[in-house]
This record gives C-alpha cells, sequence and structure tokens, in this order.
C-alpha cells in the first residue's frame, strides 16, 4: 500500500482512505453491517490505515460501527470524523453550527461513539455562514491544546474560506468531492492545498456509485437514498437525462480501463490518485471483494497520455466535466 504524508503533519497514511458513509445504513444504498465491520479488518490486513467518518452519517451509526469494528486495532489508524450540524432530539439533522461550544460538544460525542481518547484529524464538515471563522478556529484550536484532537481542517470549504481560517491557525487539510465527473476544485482549491501545504481527500472518488460500472439504465434508488433526488452536491449527476449520458462515458471508460486489464473503478482512483495535491482518495467499501479490487488501484500510475484519452472520451459523448463550475458550499 502506497503512503503519502497528509499536508504539513506527521500523518503518513495510505493513500486509499476506507469512507463511511455507507456504513450510516440509512442514507447511501443498502448495507451489510457485519460484512462491513469484516471489510474493515480485512483493509486494516491489506495496509489501509486513513478511515474516515462523520456524526451526520446516519446520523451516528456511522462512528458506532467503526468504533466497534476497529476495537483494539484503534492505534493502527488514523482516524478523521467531522462535526458541525446541529440535531433535534430525534436526531434529525436541523442546519449547520460550527459555534465554538457546539464543535467542542459534538467532538465529545465523536469520541465516545468511536470509543477512542483522541481524534487525529477533526474536520468542520460544511461551512456555517452564521459563525464566524474566528470562533470556529478557536475551538480547534482547543481541542487540539487538550489532547482531544492531533489536527484540524475543513471540507467543502472555498479558498477565500480557508484563508481566513489560516488567519487564526493551521488547517491540516481540506476534504471536498472530486472525480472524473465533477473537477469543481481543479481551479482554485486543488492549486492552493498544493502551493500552501494542506492535505486534500477526494470523497465521492468513484463518483458515488456512477464510476464503479455497476450501473445501468435501469438502476434506481430507493427514496432515502440520497442519490434518488437527482441532484448530487450542486451537480444534476443523477437526473435521469445526465444519468444516461454518463452511463455511456462509464461504458467507454470501461474499454480504457480493460486495455490495461483493470476496471473502471480502479481507472477513477488511479485518475484521482494522479493529482499532486491529494493526499488520500476516500472510497467507500461494503464487501472484499471491492476492497481488494480498491487497493489494487493505488499502484497503478496513469500515463497523461491516459489522462488526455479519458478527456477526449468525456468530450466525444458531450458530458461536463464542471471544472469551470462554482464550488458547492
Amino acid at each position: 500500500m502506497k503512503m503519502r504524508r497528509i499536508g504539513n503533519t506527521d500523518l503518513v497514511c495510505s493513500v486509499l482512505g476506507f469512507g463511511t458513509w455507507a456504513m450510516s445504513t440509512t442514507q447511501y444504498g443498502r448495507i451489510d453491517v457485519e460484512e462491513a465491520k469484516q471489510a474493515v479488518h480485512e483493509a486494516l490486513d491489506a495496509g489501509v490505515t486513513l478511515f474516515d467518518t462523520a456524526e451526520i452519517y446516519g446520523p451516528f451509526h456511522a462512528e458506532r460501527i467503526l468504533g466497534e469494528a476497529l476495537g483494539a486495532r484503534r492505534e493502527d489508524v488514523t482516524i478523521v470524523t467531522k462535526v458541525g450540524f446541529a440535531y433535534d432530539e430525534e436526531g434529525n439533522n436541523i442546519g449547520r453550527d460550527s459555534s465554538y461550544d457546539h464543535v467542542v460538544e459534538r467532538t465529545e460525542g465523536c469520541l465516545e461513539r468511536l470509543d477512542t481518547d483522541w481524534i487525529d484529524l477533526l474536520l468542520i464538515h460544511w461551512p456555517d455562514p452564521d459563525t464566524p471563522f474566528e470562533e470556529t478556529m478557536k475551538a480547534l484550536e482547543d481541542l487540539k491544546k487538550s489532547g482531544k484532537i492531533r489536527y484540524y481542517g475543513v471540507s467543502n470549504f472555498t479558498v477565500d474560506m480557508m484563508e481566513e481560517c489560516q488567519k487564526y491557525g493551521n488547517l491540516a487539510v481540506n476534504q471536498v468531492g472530486y472525480n472524473m465527473f465533477d473537477r469543481r476544485v481543479e481551479a482554485e482549491v486543488l492549486p492552493y492545498c498544493l502551493e500552501n501545504n494542506i492535505g486534500f481527500m477526494s470523497y465521492g472518488t468513484l463518483g458515488y456509485g456512477l464510476l464503479t460500472g455497476t450501473f445501468t439504465p435501469e438502476t434506481t434508488f430507493v427514496d432515502w437514498d440520497w442519490r434518488s433526488k437527482g441532484g448530487a452536491f450542486g451537480l444534476p449527476l443523477f437526473e435521469r437525462e445526465n444519468f444516461l449520458q454518463e452511463l455511456k462515458v462509464v461504458e467507454k471508460l470501461k474499454e480504457l480501463a480493460t486495455c490495461y486489464s483493470r476496471s473502471v473503478a480502479q481507472l477513477a482512483i488511479a485518475w484521482v490518485l494522479s493529482h499532486p495535491a491529494v493526499s488520500a482518495a476516500l472510497v467507500g467499501v461494503r464487501n472484499r471483494e471491492e476492497l481488494m479490487e480498491n487497493i489494487a488501484a493505488t499502484n497503478w500510475k496513469l500515463m497523461a497520455e491516459d489522462k488526455a484519452e479519458v478527456d477526449r472520451i468525456f468530450e466525444e459523448v458531450g458530458v461536463p466535466t464542471y471544472a469551470d463550475a462554482p464550488q458547492a458550499t
């Protein structure tokens, strides 16, 4: 397993991160929880050391499942989790909240659910327009000083937002969606992170399932799966007409990957990891088969001509990559 340092920290992690959004059990397709726990152990055995979760995944389910699965092997891994949402008494998300007291309080809950004394990397999940970044950064700084977190960062922040945060602390990472179908971060965020030694983690590396190669024109999503609404973080990726065109791209990408005896999922992972600003590519894992396929992708170094062919396929089919579109915040 290849390893990379995350930004300006001493965290050296596997380039493939184990994403746990699917472990929410309520938001992202059906999953066998026991099988997912087994995949965590198999990932550890295969050299995966980066595990990403968030309190909103469920809410709370994914953190608990991950904590139970890691057990005594917690010290062998880097755990990333995220806070920044408020909840009602039934646990429903009622909006963003990155105020000082809220960040500190929610972090305590993360520690309890993950059954750990410290969090390696705590992120603010989405920017809170009602709380000054100075206040949020003070909470993160105080949590770090107390030893409850080792480092902190943000998720889904623009360059302007990161620059404001940097006035009051030191961001370790920004985690934003990045894949072949969504290249919005290429214009500003990725260059900024690279220049300022801030780590970058991609989520949605497999296009939220589009780049697994398993979808067909008959694919549908249950009503509680967020993809059933058609949108994907401000892009119409799962609206019917767009979806069908994207599947045409995937079929051509499969042909390209087959030339190397690889899968389209492996091509997608290798493509994200080929960007010099990317510290790690986060990928959801449900079982051993998916895990081993994803791990194999980390040893594939794409050539410039391969990336050019990917771009040519998108242009030929007429599917946008949104490279010039504004980032979702």
